[in-house]
């Protein structure tokens, strides 16, 4: 570059490479442009923009505070760095510099940005606001219109979040970001084949969008669509490996993933939505040490839901003289048998549904809560975010995730020695708070029906072994589908009664079955029905066949509740350990398999010896009151005991630390 170039010359001559999208030459003669006019506050700004989309966010941020000085109060600077202030996670920042902007004139960019600094803050609602009224003030402008889908989505609004997307693609059918959220919505509203289709333009359009590749070959296991899944799970592996966010955790708890794997796509997940990890807890008055300890359980499944049909009797068997029990409650509305009992069994129960999260973190802030346990994780509907602000001084992952949160607000995670072994600790971020027993309650008063309709009711044969797997489609791969099959032939007569919730999952199912020499007639498919219908269908089961490495968790309970045997192979996740930890609370640790071969020969084995099943239903007959998987009462004095040496540690000013029987 000629020195004796013109400011004018360098200036122009960096707008066009940054146009053509060069952006290092645009950074060298943006460089050389605001060294020649340090106080030119649209070259300083323009700069900060290439160095932004460089990710050089440190050194943009210094250009647009020095376009600032140069120009204060300008509109554009403010927008520019707002936008890159949301970018660094400092939200409430980013939205002082939307808001300043926007008291200037209305502007849909400003608007934008806005409602991207309220949803990081979790203020959906005022974020669905903001995205709306940048989306009015610019016809053309795509982006504010698929953050309102996200936003929408995250409400529980699917159909509305489809429709904004597909405003979005109506303006940009190139946008990849948009097809990714029409994908979601479509997956939200069970649109398998048009999410996965949607996925699939994202993918052509931008293969390196966060999370997508995960969130695909997720869609295609809710359908049993295993095309392609080793060439999908290798981008996966390889992905994890360099720590790109190539998946949200769910997903992975079902596929072939170790749990080092899962606790860094946990943690990387958990970084990009929270920042940097660990998080320095704020201060917390401290209580007098004689005050009932309150806990908060805060979850969006307190009704007719398999968390809130575990959890019911628990709730009812907590000390009152100890601890006072409150619900957050941030599902939907319902009025069904469960939440009443649930309203009942709580001394307050919250509607929250209706607030962001920041305010239900100050609601429980305001309302003295000690230890507040998050029932969801990072299922479906869930609120992390209100852990993030901190609800409480001590927070407590449990029950409704299998596994490590990789954040650095969760204090602990509850689980049990057969769950996760003293050696496997470290693939945990949170510290293990062991439990004797196994980690999951259980509701005695839930029904245990006799037999009150015929085989031939559920599409079953008259005769014959009936093998159950009545596990969520996605959980089935294919290496244990082919163990099924062999374990079919190895037994003359036998059926395999699944459950499906889709038909391209039972299609694919019967294909599969097909492939493998088995006549698909062997596949018989359960549907949603209600609960007390789904236990007493039990009654025509013999042997239920456990799905790795995600295993039953709530359907295992039932089964068992209702005495039919469980077959599981333990292998190294939380996930894949859980129907393991059920069976060694029901003193049936025979019905624990090491490899696949054994968990194969095991259930033709049973099969084949009426006998020894007979012994086994005895067994879980007569345990239902003495064994530890069905004591509520002593499980509710053993999480308890763990509440309380968690809030003693907090009251001496000591750190989270690993406790319990391990």
């Amino acid at each position: 570059m000629p020195a004796a170039e013109s400011f004018e010359t360098l200036y122009l001559a960096g707008l066009q490479a940054a146009e053509r999208g060069d952006l290092q030459a645009a950074d060298q003669w943006l460089s050389r442009a605001t060294a020649r006019q340090p106080g030119s506050a649209d070259a300083l700004r323009n700069h900060g923009v290439v160095l932004r989309r460089l990710g050089r966010r440190e050194a943009a941020l210094s250009r647009y505070d020095a376009a600032l000085a140069a120009a204060p109060g300008s509109a554009d600077t403010l927008t520019a760095r707002a936008n890159l202030l949301n970018d660094l996670r400092r939200f409430e920042e980013a939205l002082a510099d939307a808001d300043t902007a926007l008291a200037q004139a209305a502007s849909p960019v400003a608007a934008n940005a806005r409602g991207n600094a309220l949803a990081g803050l979790g203020r959906t609602r005022e974020a669905v606001e903001s995205y709306r009224a940048a989306a009015a003030l610019a016809a053309g402008y795509a982006e504010p219109r698929v953050n309102l889908g996200a936003a929408l989505l995250a409400r529980g609004e699917p159909a509305a979040a489809l429709a904004t997307c597909d405003e979005a693609l109506a303006i940009a059918p190139e946008l990849a970001a948009a097809w990714m959220g029409r994908g979601h919505a479509l997956s939200a509203l069970r649109r398998w084949a048009e999410a996965d289709a949607a996925y699939a333009r994202a993918r052509y359009l931008d293969p390196r969008q966060p999370y997508l590749a995960g969130q695909q070959l997720h869609g295609r296991m809710k359908v049993c669509d295993w095309t392609d899944l080793d060439a999908a799970l290798a981008e996966l592996r390889q992905g994890l490996a360099q720590r790109q966010p190539v998946s949200v955790p769910f997903p992975l708890l079902a596929l072939p993933f170790d749990a080092a794997e899962l606790k860094t796509a946990a943690e990387v997940y958990a970084e990009a939505s929270f920042g940097p990890q660990p998080r320095a807890a704020p201060a917390f008055p401290r209580p007098a040490a004689a005050e009932r300890l309150r806990l908060a359980y805060v979850s969006a499944d307190l009704h007719d839901h398999a968390t809130a049909h575990l959890i019911a009797e628990l709730i009812e068997h907590h000390d009152r003289a100890r601890f006072e029990v409150m619900a957050f409650s941030y599902g939907p509305p319902s009025r069904d048998a469960m939440r009443q009992r649930l309203r009942n069994a709580f001394d307050r129960f919250f509607e929250v549904g209706g607030l962001d999260d920041p305010a239900v973190a100050d609601m429980a802030r305001g309302l003295g809560v000690d230890i507040a346990i998050d029932l969801k994780g990072y299922t479906a509907g869930a609120r992390p975010g209100i852990f993030a602000a901190r609800a409480a001084p001590v927070q407590v992952n449990w029950l409704g995730f299998p596994g490590t949160m990789g954040v650095g607000f969760m204090d602990y995670l509850i689980a049990d020695p057969v769950l996760i072994p003293p050696d496997a600790r470290d693939h945990y971020v949170e510290k293990i708070a062991w439990l004797g027993g196994s980690y999951q309650p259980n509701d005695r008063q839930r029904p245990c029906p006799p037999r009150t309709t015929r085989r031939a009711d559920h599409g079953l044969p008259a005769d014959g072994f009936v093998f159950g797997a009545f596990n969520n489609p996605y959980k089935i791969l294919p290496e244990m589908f082919a163990a099924w099959m062999r374990i079919l032939r190895a037994v003359p007569g036998s059926v395999l009664w699944l459950f499906s919730d889709n038909e391209a999952a039972a299609g694919n199912l019967r294909a599969a079955a097909t492939a493998a020499g088995i006549d698909p007639a062997r596949l018989v498919f359960a549907g949603l029905v209600p609960r007390e219908r789904h236990l007493e269908r039990h009654r025509h089961m013999d042997l239920f066949l456990d799905t790795a490495p995600c295993n039953a968790h709530t359907t295992a309970s039932d089964a068992l509740w209702m005495e039919v045997p469980l077959v599981t192979w333990r292998r190294e996740t939380f996930a894949a350990r859980v129907a393991a930890s059920l069976l060694t609370a029901a003193g049936l640790t025979e019905l624990i398999a090491g490899t696949l071969a054994d968990y194969e020969a095991l259930a033709v084995a049973l099969a084949r010896d009426a006998g020894r099943m007979a012994g086994f239903r005895a067994r879980l007959a007569q345990g239902k009151a003495t064994c530890r998987l069905f004591d509520t009462p002593r499980f509710a004095k053993d999480l308890e005991g763990l509440y309380a040496a968690m809030h003693a540690r907090r009251l001496a000013g000591l750190a989270p630390d690993h406790m319990g029987p391990a």
